[in-house]
């Protein structure tokens, strides 16, 4: 990469995400957390995939919706009644339990998810950082909601975006194709790419290999070498 080059990635701060969103993440510059747009119902901001011997199940963050449509995602409240946090705390030790490193990173991780978060945004990316630190990962982040002067939707939104974190290159995940306007980013002057993130196959509980998965299923089963699944090399 030139010295002069500063990549940047966008994504929204969602609940345990997949070992996909960490491989943009450490594929960038700088990534900014976009937690002031539309939190979507049934969406990722507030539940991912884990499996156990059953199969998939969703693991949720109850989340205030009644009478907020069009809330954004640093908006959004967890409901108060903290049972949610023993049913994901028995959800995760159910399937994850026998795994290898479970010992090693449910302690830690529980112990975050009983502090007392009033937002799913604070504590996502709480969360993120976390999960940041297990796999190494040292990029900067930044929140899209303290960023002054952002402007426009969709495309024009990340370069909008990407001219406040002084970047010249935006990394966009393979979805990004469907919406984004390649010549809007060449019109500013700044390159688009694409990420060429691979799943990998690794070591897991309960059957045949399902990816997709949190990123808890990669940690607690194959622990310090998630890292090395993840990007294919230290």
């Amino acid at each position: 990469m030139i010295d002069s080059q500063i990549i940047a990635a966008v994504h929204q701060p969602n609940f345990l995400p997949w070992g996909g969103f960490f491989y943009k993440w450490v594929k960038s510059d700088i990534l900014v957390f976009l937690d002031d747009v539309q939190f979507i119902r049934r969406g990722y901001s507030n539940r991912v995939r884990i499996k156990g011997p059953q199969g998939e199940r969703w693991l949720t963050v109850p989340v205030v919706k009644k009478g907020r449509y069009h809330q954004r995602i640093d908006e959004v409240e967890i409901e108060k009644d903290p049972a949610w946090k023993k049913k994901t705390g028995g959800s995760l030790r159910a399937c994850y339990g026998k795994a290898p490193f479970f010992k090693d990173y449910f302690p830690p991780l529980e112990e975050m998810l009983q502090k007392d978060h009033t937002h799913l945004a604070d504590m996502n990316i709480a969360l993120l950082a976390w999960l940041a630190r297990q796999l190494g990962i040292e990029t900067k982040t930044v929140r899209a909601s303290q960023l002054p002067g952002i402007t426009g939707e969709s495309t024009r939104r990340l370069v909008s975006i990407c001219r406040a974190v002084e970047a010249t290159n935006y990394l966009s995940g393979f979805g990004g194709r469907k919406y984004q306007d390649e010549a809007i980013f060449c019109e500013n002057g700044i390159e688009l790419a694409v990420y060429d993130f691979t799943h990998p196959v690794y070591p897991q509980l309960w059957g045949d290999f399902t990816p997709g998965l949190s990123i808890l299923d990669l940690l607690f089963n194959t622990g310090p070498q998630s890292r090395i699944h993840l990007l294919g090399h230290t």
